[in-house]
C-alpha cells in the first residue's frame, strides 16, 4: 500500500468504518476524490480525500460546513476529521443531484431552483465567518482576466499586456457599479453541487455540496452562478422568475441589483472561460471546452446590459467567438501548457 493508503486506512478504522464497502463517486476539477462507504448495517458515509501535498486544505471546508449548518441549511454533518492528513467522513446527502432530477424530471425546475434561492435568501440574512477573505473588485478582475490569460493565449493570439489592459478597465466598472462585498459567497453554486432533500422542510430541502472556496462577495454572485449555469440550460422563464423572486424578497432595488447581476454574470464567465481552457492547456482535461459555448453565450447575453455596454468593444475585440476550428485547437493543445 502507498503511504496515504496507509493513512486513509488507519483513519477509517478510527472512525469505526474500517470495514465498509467502498465506491468511488464522481470527483470536481481540484485534486480531491471522494468515494461512497457502506456498513454492514447500511448505513452510509461519504469519504472526501484532500491530498495537502497537492494543495488541497480541508480546513475551510470544515468552517463553512459548521457555518451554513448554524444556518439551518443541509450542508453535511461532518462525522470524522483528520485536518492534517486531508480526510473528512461526512453525512452521504444522496444522489439526487439537481442536473440528474432534472434531466428525467424537466417540469419540476421552478420547484428546485425556488428551493435554491430560498436557500440564498437565508443564508444571506446571517453575517459571514470573519475570516473569509472579500471577492472585492480587484480580484474579480483579476480573475476575470484568465480569459485573456487561457483562452486568448489558447487561441494563439498574444495576452499579457491586454490581460493587464483589461483588468484595469473592468477593476474601475465593478467598483463604480457595486456595492462591497457583504454576504458568505460559495461560488460554485450549482446544479451539479446541489442535492434535492424533498423529506427535509423548505431551505433544509437543498443539500450543499461545493463551497470550501467560500469567500464574502455581493450578494448576486451565487444566483448568478445558479441561473448562468456553465453545465446545464436553465430556462428563460426561470431565470427571469428567480432573479425577480430573490429581488422582491430581499427587498433589493431592482434596477441596482439587475445591473450588478449582469456585471457579475460577465466577470464569473469571463473567469469560467479561462478556466475551462486552462483545465485543457494545462491539466489535460479536453472534456471542459465542450462546455465553453454555453459560457460565451452567458458572456453575450450579459454585453446586452446597459452596465456592461463599456466593456463590450473590448471584450468582443480581444476574445474570439468559440467557433468550431478553434474549440479544436483547444483540444488539440491537451496538457501542452506547463504555465503561464
Amino acid at each position: 500500500m502507498t503511504d496515504r493508503a496507509d493513512k486513509m486506512s488507519a483513519f477509517l478504522a478510527k472512525a469505526g468504518w474500517s470495514t465498509a464497502q467502498r465506491s468511488n463517486l464522481a470527483g470536481d476539477a481540484s485534486n480531491r476524490r471522494y468515494e461512497r462507504l457502506v456498513a454492514k448495517d447500511g448505513a452510509r458515509a461519504v469519504l472526501m480525500d484532500a491530498p495537502p501535498e497537492k494543495g488541497e486544505d480541508v480546513r475551510p471546508f470544515v468552517g463553512i460546513d459548521n457555518h451554513l449548518r448554524a444556518q439551518g441549511l443541509s450542508a453535511p454533518e461532518i462525522f470524522a476529521c483528520d485536518t492534517d492528513n486531508g480526510f473528512l467522513l461526512l453525512e452521504d446527502l444522496g444522489d439526487d443531484l439537481f442536473a440528474r432530477v432534472l434531466k428525467t424530471a424537466p417540469a419540476r425546475e421552478a420547484e428546485l431552483y425556488e428551493a435554491a434561492v430560498d436557500v440564498l435568501l437565508d443564508l444571506h440574512q446571517a453575517a459571514p465567518p470573519q475570516d473569509l477573505a472579500e471577492y472585492d473588485s480587484a480580484v474579480m478582475a483579476d480573475m476575470a482576466a484568465q480569459a485573456w490569460r487561457w483562452y486568448r493565449r489558447g487561441c494563439g493570439l498574444d495576452w499579457s499586456d491586454k490581460a493587464a489592459e483589461f483588468a484595469t478597465k473592468f477593476e474601475t466598472i465593478l467598483a463604480q457599479n457595486l456595492s462591497a462585498p457583504e454576504v458568505l459567497i460559495q461560488r460554485d453554486y450549482h446544479a451539479e453541487n446541489l442535492i434535492w432533500l424533498p423529506d427535509r422542510v423548505g431551505a433544509a430541502r437543498v443539500g450543499l455540496l461545493d463551497f470550501q472556496d467560500a469567500m464574502v462577495g455581493h450578494r448576486a454572485y451565487d444566483l448568478v452562478s445558479l441561473l448562468q449555469d456553465a453545465r446545464r440550460d436553465v430556462s428563460a422563464a426561470v431565470q427571469d422568475n428567480m432573479l425577480a423572486h430573490y429581488i422582491a424578497k430581499s427587498g433589493q432595488n431592482d434596477m441596482d441589483f439587475r445591473a450588478a447581476f449582469h456585471l457579475l454574470g460577465l466577470q464569473r464567465n469571463l473567469r469560467i472561460l479561462g478556466i475551462f481552457a486552462r483545465l485543457s492547456l494545462h491539466f489535460g482535461k479536453p472534456h471542459y471546452v465542450d462546455l465553453i459555448p454555453r459560457v460565451w453565450d452567458h458572456i453575450i447575453q450579459d454585453l446586452k446590459h446597459p452596465v456592461t455596454a463599456p466593456l463590450a468593444k473590448v471584450i468582443l475585440g480581444d476574445l474570439p467567438a468559440p467557433t468550431p476550428t478553434i474549440l479544436k485547437d483547444l483540444k488539440d493543445q491537451c496538457g501542452t501548457v506547463p504555465t503561464l
